[in-house]
């Protein structure tokens, strides 16, 4: 028993000291409403219940979002979401950079990749339908020219 009370104390230790490191996430990009993605009424409603999270400077931080260790992860994925696609500076990108996103959403939608599992663990209404899914890989595929 005394060393069951040991081991519990020193987790809650660690998890203690842990709160002590905090990931920042860069602050967005410069934007302004011009600059945002364009796109048909639901297809936005889509976008912004299943994807701005991680791909705007619109993120709805989860309460477990200042909690480490889940808050690294948080913390990454917005970083990183945000790095490979910002829709709220959708229009700031290049035609180049734009056709790479658009076969990247096709794509990860093809393969369920998007939105990502332990995402849709934590936000159940950002799970995608088989029509929703058609829906937006439709709206993709017609910017994508052929090379």
């Amino acid at each position: 028993m005394k060393v069951l009370l040991n081991i519990l104390g020193w987790s809650v230790g660690v998890l203690l000291l842990l709160q002590l490191i905090q990931i920042e996430i860069p602050k967005p990009p410069e934007a302004t409403p011009a600059d945002e993605i364009k796109a048909p009424k639901e297809v936005m409603s889509i976008l912004k219940r299943s994807c701005y999270d991680c791909h705007s400077n619109h993120t709805r931080m989860p309460w477990y979002g200042n909690i480490s260790p889940l808050s690294i992860g948080v913390h990454s994925n917005i970083k990183n979401g945000r790095k490979w696609l910002n829709f709220s500076i959708f229009n700031k990108y290049d035609e180049k950079k734009k056709q790479k996103i658009y076969k990247g959403i096709v794509d990860a939608l093809n393969i369920r990749k998007m939105p990502p599992p332990e995402y849709l663990l934590f936000h159940k209404d950002a799970r995608l339908n088989k029509k929703e899914l058609q829906l937006l890989q439709d709206w993709a595929s017609k910017f994508i020219k052929e090379d």
